[in-house]
């Protein structure tokens, strides 16, 4: 009886493992057949699929090439913050003044020091919605009701310069290419709001911005179209408040609304609070500066909410703006200055003390939109690999990750995926289709992958439709 129970489990185990390798064997058919596919012959493809139990590489693409990672890089930047800062830090805000109170009367200045948190005023906190309510009770309870000094705006925690030099034109002006401030607000976004007539080819009308930029200068030159969607851009440099809008939008549209990057979000909150102040009947008839504070007795301080909940936000919706803060705020806390080139050595610098091998890893921004960032698969699976078995904050980074249905993972279907078996980040810009994360199989095994295209000649659709393909073929193992 013994030796039958014994054959019977070797059975099944020998079973089991030729399951798992044909499944391994039918994945590996399927890459290998894409470089014979149309729209894939010429492209470039890196793929790497981990088991986490042995952080053995089931399959990976030989050579490993150093490929355009769009917004799956977006998982390495949160993966750095979150292991550096934890996940309770929260990002500060303060509002003060330098001087004396004497009565009802501030003889000094008002002060807005920025502590880099991206989520003040954002659309996807809710709560940081009315801070300045809070900054004019603030003024209220220390019982100031006139300010002889000036507003100083104080963003001196990063560099001056919001952008990543490497972002292309046709991205900056758009609300997704919104650089990172030592004071950023509003997700540092203001809304065009556009009228359209009935046929297509004509001008459209620009019907209001909100909230109201100062000094901007937007040019439109946006006709309607009868295709039904947005295909407008704005252009415009940094801190620039010159602005064009070309593209179409659809016709007969009475407010349709394109969002765009904000020139100078610290200008944008100093004239929002001005207006504040004055609408509460507080006497503040002093300049606006944009300098670095100094001697301060603190009168607010606004947190953003806690790390891992930015951090899931980023992942779930791929938040530029928020990747951006993370990569300057871990240069700052190296360095005391927030910048993006001394943020991305940090995070190589990071992974290569963790024992990664870091060869062909080239980063030049924190959210993927450069097209200069290259990273190979393996080096995607070995930071997955490193999260969900040797960080302290695994289950925070695996819940950051969208599930099928969900987030940038709404092209998979949840009846491919059942029960969020698949935790993953999807990449993409022209030409570049990728996904990282990770996968739990029929079996019950943990694998970590990452499949990376660039340069395929077919649409997204077709791209995300093969990656899906080889996934559900993983799910066998």
């Amino acid at each position: 009886m013994r030796t039958s129970f014994f054959f019977t489990c070797i059975l099944a185990l020998w079973a089991t493992f030729s399951t798992a390798q044909n499944s391994i064997n039918t994945a590996q058919q399927k890459v290998a057949g894409w470089q014979t596919t149309s729209g894939l012959a010429n492209a470039s493809i890196c793929i790497s699929v981990s088991d986490n139990q042995t952080n053995s590489k089931l399959i990976e693409s030989k050579p490993q090439l150093s490929l355009v990672p769009a917004s799956i890089l977006k998982t390495i930047t949160t993966a750095t913050a979150l292991e550096v800062f934890g996940p309770e830090f929260r990002f500060q805000t303060t509002l003060s003044y330098s001087g004396t109170v004497h009565n009802d009367t501030l003889f000094g200045n008002l002060q807005i020091i920025g502590g880099g948190d991206p989520t003040l005023g954002s659309m996807y906190f809710p709560e940081n919605k009315n801070f300045m309510d809070e900054w004019v009770k603030a003024i209220g309870n220390n019982h100031i009701r006139v300010i002889t000094g000036n507003l100083i705006v104080d963003a001196t925690i990063y560099e001056k310069v919001q952008v990543p030099g490497s972002w292309v034109w046709e991205d900056l002006g758009n609300y997704f290419g919104a650089g990172a401030s030592g004071i950023s607000v509003f997700d540092n976004m203001y809304e065009i709001h556009l009228k359209s007539g009935g046929e297509a080819d004509n001008p459209t009308q620009i019907l209001r911005v909100i909230p109201e930029i100062q000094n901007l200068e937007l040019t439109n030159e946006v006709l309607s179209s009868d295709v039904n969607s947005d295909q407008s851009y704005v252009f415009g440099s940094p801190e620039d408040n010159k602005r064009v809008i070309r593209g179409t939008i659809p016709k007969n549209q009475s407010d349709f609304v394109v969002k765009a990057s904000v020139p100078n979000p610290s200008v944008l909150l100093a004239s929002e609070f001005r207006k504040k102040i004055l609408a509460n009947g507080i006497v503040f008839s002093g300049e606006t500066k944009f300098e670095k504070a100094v001697g301060s007795g603190k009168l607010s301080v606004i947190q953003s909410p806690p790390l891992r909940h930015i951090i899931r936000v980023t992942n779930h919706e791929s938040v530029n703006l928020f990747a951006e803060h993370f990569l300057k705020h871990l240069a700052f806390q190296k360095t005391g200055l927030g910048t993006t080139k001394d943020g991305c050595l940090f995070v190589v610098q990071f992974w290569k003390d963790k024992g990664l091998d870091m060869t062909g890893f080239f980063m030049n921004d924190g959210s993927g939109l450069s097209r200069f960032n290259a990273i190979t698969a393996n080096q995607m699976v070995d930071i997955l690999n490193y999260m969900k078995t040797k960080s302290l904050y695994s289950t925070d980074f695996y819940k950051s990750l969208p599930t099928a249905g969900n987030g940038t993972l709404t092209a998979f279907s949840t009846e491919n995926f059942p029960q969020d078996c698949l935790h993953a980040k999807s990449g993409s810009m022209t030409r570049v289709r990728c996904y990282a994360g990770y996968l739990t199989t029929e079996s019950g095994r943990q694998l970590s992958f990452a499949v990376m295209l660039n340069n395929f000649s077919f649409s997204q659709k077709e791209a995300s439709k093969k990656i899906e393909e080889l996934l559900v073929e993983l799910r066998k193992l």
